[in-house]
């Protein structure tokens, strides 16, 4: 077994009961397992540049926020939305195993998770640059199939123009992704509010994606192990800080 494996406790267990929300962490994750395809990870608090925890009340709506999750190098969007996104959503990975997206966490469910790499060629928010992003505003798109749209709330790659939506688990809606975006498990701490980072659900692409841009990840992370688990904490960072230009498309 790799040392990857055994790092994680892996649970995949199919249901078919909605999540109704929950503040006690350990029940959210008991639920999202039985609700979905769960890969739980060490349990990492979001918090500031200072190391203060961030909640819902923190979070600015419409504006992309950056963590770093399961792994020191693998970047994730934080968003909340200007909508609820209660859930269940059932979903395919690209190889068609279906998962079931609980849904946001907060007080009305708008605050979502998922990996910041896209599903296609692995787009992702570097440090120089990034194509893929939440958009507010509304934008024009041709969906798949064929209608034009116009919607606002959504995550775009302008590398091929892939689509997603946010608050329906990151589903394709345009483009030539070819599943959702990974979601991550968000928590909320019952005592102090704070978000933690609990697992994914959904199609990870981590090994290609060290594979394809360790190089460059290990030179934006200090040199050091890029496949390091996070640790206890993740640092929350605005996407305008992160990254020097955003691609706009």
């Amino acid at each position: 077994m790799s040392r990857r494996v055994k790092r994680r406790r892996f649970v995949g267990l199919c249901g078919s009961a909605a999540l109704t929300t929950v503040a006690n962490p350990a029940l959210l994750a008991a639920a999202a397992a039985e609700a979905g395809r769960v890969r739980f990870y060490e349990k990492s608090r979001l918090v500031d540049a200072q190391g203060e925890p961030i909640d819902e009340d923190r979070l600015e709506q419409g504006r992309s926020h950056i963590f770093h999750y399961p792994y020191a190098s693998t970047p994730c969007f934080l968003l909340k939305l200007d909508r609820p996104a209660p859930g269940p959503i059932d979903l395919l990975t690209e190889d068609g195993t279906p998962y079931r997206w609980p849904g946001g966490v907060g007080s009305d469910r708008s605050v979502v998770a998922f990996a910041a790499i896209c599903a296609h060629r692995m787009s992702h928010p570097a440090r120089d640059v990034s194509f893929i992003d939440y958009r507010p505003e509304a934008l024009h798109f041709v969906d798949r199939s064929g209608d034009a749209r116009k919607e606002k709330g959504l995550i775009f790659c302008c590398s091929e123009r892939s689509v997603y939506d946010p608050a329906l688990g990151a589903k394709v809606l345009a483009g030539p992704a070819r599943q959702p975006l990974a979601a991550i498990v968000l928590a909320i701490d019952p005592d102090t509010g704070a978000l933690e980072a609990q697992g994914t659900i959904g199609g990870e692409m981590y090994d290609d994606f060290f594979e394809r841009f360790g190089f460059r990840l290990a030179m934006e992370h200090a040199g050091g192990d890029i496949k390091r688990p996070t640790g206890e904490t993740s640092t929350v960072i605005d996407i305008e800080r992160y990254s020097k230009v955003l691609m706009r498309c």
